[in-house]
């Protein structure tokens, strides 16, 4: 049985966000997952107003990084979540944007410690234990959270490399893979059930999720035109490998990424095939996207997220995903 989930990126008004977010829950979305990036709303402030506004659909940070702030101070945010959503807190955590930290001269240093040390000492936070640690990134002496969250809040690790895909097999309650296609995804699980075996853990313990860029339309053109938006900056940063894996040429590549850079988003757009299209995202019509989400649950997929755009309009196309897709795979 696969579960649902959905991205927003609070690019937007928190109270647009939130109307989107209870639409998906009424809709049978299971998650929601907010990402967070310095120049949109804060993560928690949306997060926090998700939780106030719904029920019984699970949240959290879809990913955040260990360097931007302390772990321990995440570790409170996600708590004081946990807490005022009753128990709905999930949270996610990957290796950072390295643009974007350079940008704010923050150095990215060994980041597969710097996960698994933060995974380490929030989970000890959240337990009410007084964290004395000292690693390879950070050094936390006698830290102490004045609350706790009563249970184990689940922790999945945003991962594409196979090294930190490993480590999403070794210490992750679920792993957010940053694919859409079904050979990425297989070589990923393989990465993932590496890990679990090294660590003695049976992968069915672990959620695996299909972080998608998924687009949705009763016409398939509009929602692959709409999904090339995406798909132009994937494939811009999209290592050489992946590239290689899916016959892409690594100049198209580089004319993508330098159109972006130039800020000629539309010039970028048009030079993204249908090919991209259908290696980067879920998107098309109705049976298309079903048919692709099917042959992810039979590799493995525990979760499909249906990350931006969602669809040509995103109210229209959450309604959709809900009446036309998830039952018929859920």
């Amino acid at each position: 049985m696969v579960k649902f989930g959905i991205e927003f990126v609070p690019d937007r008004s928190p109270h647009k966000v939130v109307e989107l977010a209870a639409l998906a829950e009424k809709g049978g979305f299971e998650y929601v997952w907010v990402t967070d990036h310095f120049n949109n709303r804060n993560t928690y402030v949306v997060l926090t107003a998700i939780a106030l506004n719904t029920q019984k659909i699970k949240l959290g940070p879809g990913v955040t990084n260990p360097y931007l702030v302390s772990p321990v101070w995440t570790a409170s945010a996600v708590a004081s979540l946990d807490e005022i959503s009753s128990g709905r807190a999930v949270f996610g955590i990957g290796a950072g944007d390295r643009v974007t930290l350079d940008s704010l001269g923050i150095p990215r240093v060994k980041p597969l410690s710097a996960i698994e040390e933060s995974v380490r000492m929030m989970k000890l936070l959240w337990k009410g234990e007084a964290v004395r640690f000292k690693g390879e990134v950070f050094a936390v002496s006698g830290a102490k959270l004045n609350y706790t969250s009563g249970h184990e809040i689940p922790t999945y690790v945003g991962a594409q490399g196979p090294k930190l895909l490993e480590l999403a097999g070794r210490i992750g309650d679920g792993v957010l893979i940053n694919a859409s296609h079904p050979t990425d995804l297989e070589l990923a699980i393989r990465q993932i059930m590496q890990g679990a075996k090294g660590a003695n853990r049976n992968i069915q313990q672990i959620d695996i999720a299909a972080y998608t860029c998924f687009s949705v339309d009763y016409d398939a053109h509009r929602a692959k035109e709409k999904a090339k938006e995406v798909v132009a900056f994937i494939v811009a940063g999209s290592p050489p490998e992946v590239l290689e894996r899916h016959n892409i040429p690594s100049d198209l590549a580089q004319k993508i990424a330098e159109k972006l850079v130039a800020g000629d988003f539309p010039g970028a757009f048009r030079l993204v095939t249908d090919e991209l299209v259908d290696v980067f995202s879920i998107s098309g019509s109705v049976d298309d996207c079903i048919r692709r989400i099917k042959e992810l649950i039979s590799i493995g997929v525990t979760q499909i997220v249906v990350g931006s755009p969602i669809g040509p309009k995103k109210k229209e196309a959450i309604e959709l995903i809900a009446r036309e897709i998830i039952p018929k795979l859920v």
